[in-house]
């Protein structure tokens, strides 16, 4: 079957998903450095209260996506870049309240990202913007698992939203939760969620690291610590720890 124009931008947005984090994390560092605004109050209670909100938000969306990679099957919500995957469909757990709870949490987690910049003009463009994409990119995968399973997706789909979760209707996670799984999935983006807090806090300080004083100068061994603990995880996936999930 021939693809509209509009299944050809939807196959765009989701080959590029991996991307717009980076491009979110550099705006929001970028405006951090030129206001060095904590929030869009002059009130600086305000302002610690925006701050605070917008990392509970981007630890919400990050905290659904640990969920629901832990207990997803394998083969399933994949970082495939090309084209969708899915060994089976998922209809326990998280995904029996909406059918894609990691784009549910990418969207919370951008918009927290956004507003970590102290700009609730950015936080409000990227919600919408994330909100418009990943509604897109849902349509596209959704065609892929109808055509793959059939009535069973088409009943699931009848009774679960696809990006506003649903309140009741919880059923329990068909496979118990993989910590493995998680930490090969997610263990990237919680660091940059961590990275994001750092770059917008040194950024209001113009990445001057002689003007810290000795408490926040812990800050930055803190976070280089974090780096090392990353690329501790980086050699485990090349050394083969994650092979079979891969």
């Amino acid at each position: 079957m021939l693809e509209t124009k509009t299944d050809q931008f939807a196959r765009r947005l989701f080959f590029f998903r991996g991307t717009y984090i980076y491009i979110i994390i550099a705006i929001s560092t970028a405006i951090a450095l030129t206001t060095r605004d904590v929030g869009p109050f002059a009130s600086g209670a305000l302002d610690r209260a925006w701050f605070f909100a917008a990392l509970g938000l981007a630890s919400a969306g990050a905290f659904v996506r640990i969920i629901t990679s832990g207990f997803a099957a394998l083969g399933t919500s994949g970082r495939a870049k090309a084209a969708p995957e899915a060994a089976e469909l998922n209809t326990t757990g998280p995904y029996s309240l909406v059918r894609n709870p990691l784009y549910v949490g990418r969207i919370l987690n951008f918009t927290g990202l956004a507003m970590l910049s102290g700009s609730w003009v950015f936080g409000a463009i990227i919600f919408l913007l994330a909100s418009f994409v990943y509604s897109r990119i849902s349509s596209f995968e959704a065609a892929f698992l109808r055509e793959k399973f059939g009535e069973a997706h088409a009943k699931w789909a009848a009774e679960v939203p696809a990006l506003l979760p649903r309140f009741t209707g919880w059923v329990k996670p068909k496979y118990p939760f993989w910590w493995k799984r998680m930490i090969w999935r997610e263990q990237n983006k919680i660091f940059l969620l961590a990275t994001t807090v750092f770059l917008v806090w040194f950024a209001r300080h113009g990445f001057d690291f002689a003007a810290l004083t000795g408490a926040e100068k812990i800050w930055v061994y803190a976070f280089g610590a974090l780096v090392v603990v990353r690329f501790f995880i980086g050699y485990l996936k090349m050394s083969g720890y994650f092979k079979e999930l891969s």
